[in-house]
């Protein structure tokens, strides 16, 4: 399949600079071009998303790995638009919440296996970290292979990790109950275009062998800044104010000034009071 090997090893050169082996005889390189190609959408068609096709892909999402087949990610579906516009008004930087047909949230449900030990009358002495971490990741996986089946389909999605900025008010939106924490949104719809490839730090940064060896790092960083702003430059600089405007803008500068700033720091206060035990 030379077109899909040409697609793959062109998409991993403008998301990683680097020309990758791509054995033409390897079964499913369709599927692995889409993966290397996947872009973010956050622009959408005024198309609907049937309910049957939204429950057949998260059938498909809800069939992915799960630790010991605990189960413990959950999808809520928000479509009736009053709810949708609510949350939309907490997010105000993200106008593609209320655009998108449909709004996900991917939800850690740490809640249902105490309640199966309860219901067995059995103990339950795990309730610390590993709760939590353990539903979280499933939430992530579920996240994830939602995002496979949505696009393999033809729809676009966007991630909203941010509605953790506004977690208590997005959760009593959503009614939540104890021990359910929402991890991440996704804007989903027909897109618009086929959006852009979002250059990544180096393989050489992020892949380890035998050993975690993170090299030079300050010279990995600034070569992929410098790669990146050549196709995918900033619009603009973070809080000019306070920082000034920098001659040069890259990726490291602009995740610097980010987390300059306290974020998201009751987010642990938020977690133990749903009923999460996190020592």
């Amino acid at each position: 399949m030379p077109d899909a090997v040409e697609t793959i090893q062109n998409a991993l050169f403008e998301r990683f600079g680097e020309r990758i082996a791509v054995d033409g005889d390897l079964p499913g390189l369709e599927e692995l071009a889409r993966l290397a190609g996947r872009s973010v959408r956050r622009r959408f068609l005024p198309r609907d998303v049937p309910a049957d096709l939204l429950r057949l892909l998260c059938a498909c999402a809800l069939s992915a790995p799960t630790k010991s087949d605990l189960q413990q990610g959950d999808i809520l579906i928000v479509r009736e638009n009053d709810r949708r516009e609510r949350i939309a008004a907490l997010l105000p930087e993200m106008p593609w919440v209320r655009e998108a047909p449909v709004f996900l949230v991917f939800l850690a449900n740490g809640r249902r296996v105490p309640e199966v030990a309860r219901l067995r009358g059995k103990p339950f002495p795990n309730d610390h970290l590993d709760l939590f971490f353990n539903a979280t990741v499933d939430a992530a996986i579920v996240l994830a292979t939602f995002l496979r089946a949505a696009e393999a389909v033809g729809l676009g999605c966007c991630p909203i990790s941010v509605i953790r900025d506004r977690v208590r008010e997005v959760s009593e939106l959503l009614e939540l109950p104890e021990k359910v924490v929402p991890i991440a949104g996704m804007c989903v719809g027909w897109p618009v275009d086929q959006g852009g490839i979002s250059p990544r730090l180096s393989l050489t940064s992020t892949v380890h062998h035998e050993r975690f060896d993170e090299g030079d790092v300050a010279s990995q960083i600034d070569t992929y800044d410098h790669r990146r702003a050549a196709s995918r430059p900033y619009r603009n600089q973070r809080d000019p104010a306070r920082f000034g405007r920098a001659e040069f803008y890259g990726w490291s500068e602009d995740k610097a000034r980010q987390y300059a700033v306290p974020l998201r720091a009751d987010f642990g206060a938020f977690v133990r009071a749903q009923g999460f035990h996190l020592d």
